[in-house]
């Protein structure tokens, strides 16, 4: 059975390891400096990953593509899965006008688009990283974001920003489980650890978020909002992490951050709130159809009903069922 040799490069640990960044060196130059498209520059970096498996750390060819095929199917399964069914929902909701529905929910909480950054992607979803995981958060963030009327890019890079300090206890903690099982420590003392770390960093996310969206003038309009909903999360994680439940960590923290907010909120608001126009619904089809006669309807509504409501949200609470 192959042994994996951390320090193959002359017996030393910190030049293995600047062999061993290599692949990530490629693919990062080839994207950001080449410009090549995504696959391209992933299938190259992928084969200077097995070439350096193979000539450097000795490991079989055919144990190499073994483990090059076993990721492939892993990420295949897992985060693209998600991405791709994240788009088909967002396809969906838009072609029946849900989405409107839940631009005016959201807008029931706030109207201003920074706020509901914070709301959306940080709270809405850690809740999602602790209960699935895997990319989940993301994809479903952005695209939430996206017809709220933020751009594609800036809203999946929010998106990835706010995923940070969840990111720890996703899953239900896989990340700590994992750590203990590999490492032979604790898992509590882990968890409180980590708690410790990511719940101090969870306090300065919504501000970035804030800053990603509208600058050093949205920071400046919407500073308390921001520090009330990183104070609540990192308060959230860091109790639940140290004296309740390493597992329920962002599960508290979500909750904690989305009730202070809006608790918040009912009594104070940004003088000048930032508001985009609704992203339109485009419906598919000959425009005669049931679909987009409701699409039109939902979109003229003035008020919606609880019905229709659950039905705007249902998509994305059966993506946030936790699996097994």
């Amino acid at each position: 059975m192959y042994q994996q040799i951390f320090d193959p490069v002359l017996g030393q640990l910190g030049l293995s390891a600047l062999v061993a960044a290599i692949p990530l060196l490629v693919l990062f130059v080839l994207l950001g400096v080449f410009r090549w498209k995504a696959q391209w520059a992933g299938l190259s970096a992928l084969a200077v990953a097995a070439l350096i498996a193979v000539a450097v750390y000795g490991m079989p060819i055919v144990q190499t593509l073994s483990a090059g095929g076993y990721g492939a199917a892993s990420s295949f399964l897992t985060v693209i899965w998600i991405l791709v069914n994240a788009l088909w929902i967002f396809k969906l909701t838009e072609s029946t006008g849900h989405f409107g529905v839940l631009r005016r929910s959201f807008a029931g909480v706030s109207d201003d688009q920074r706020i509901q950054v914070i709301i959306i992607a940080f709270a809405f979803g850690a809740l999602l990283e602790a209960l699935a995981g895997a990319g989940t958060p993301v994809a479903i963030s952005a695209v939430m974001l996206i017809a709220l009327g933020l751009p594609p890019f800036r809203a999946a890079v929010a998106s990835l920003v706010a995923n940070t300090a969840p990111v720890a206890f996703g899953a239900l903690s896989v990340p700590i489980t994992t750590l203990s099982k590999v490492t032979g420590l604790d898992f509590e003392a882990l968890g409180a650890i980590a708690g410790r770390q990511t719940s101090v960093v969870a306090t300065i996310v919504p501000l970035v978020l804030v800053f990603l969206v509208d600058g050093r003038r949205g920071v400046r309009a919407v500073w308390p909002a921001a520090v009330v909903a990183g104070l609540a999360f990192g308060a959230g994680q860091f109790i639940f992490s140290n004296y309740i439940s390493v597992e329920l960590a962002d599960i508290g923290a979500a909750l904690s951050c989305a009730i202070f907010l809006v608790a918040f909120l009912r009594v104070w608001r940004p003088r000048e709130p930032l508001t985009v126009a609704a992203v339109p619904v485009v419906a598919g089809g000959s425009g005669t159809g049931s679909v987009e006669e409701e699409a039109a309807l939902l979109e003229r509504a003035g008020q919606d009903s609880r019905k229709n409501v659950i039905l705007a949200y249902l998509p994305y609470a059966v993506v946030g069922l936790p699996r097994q």
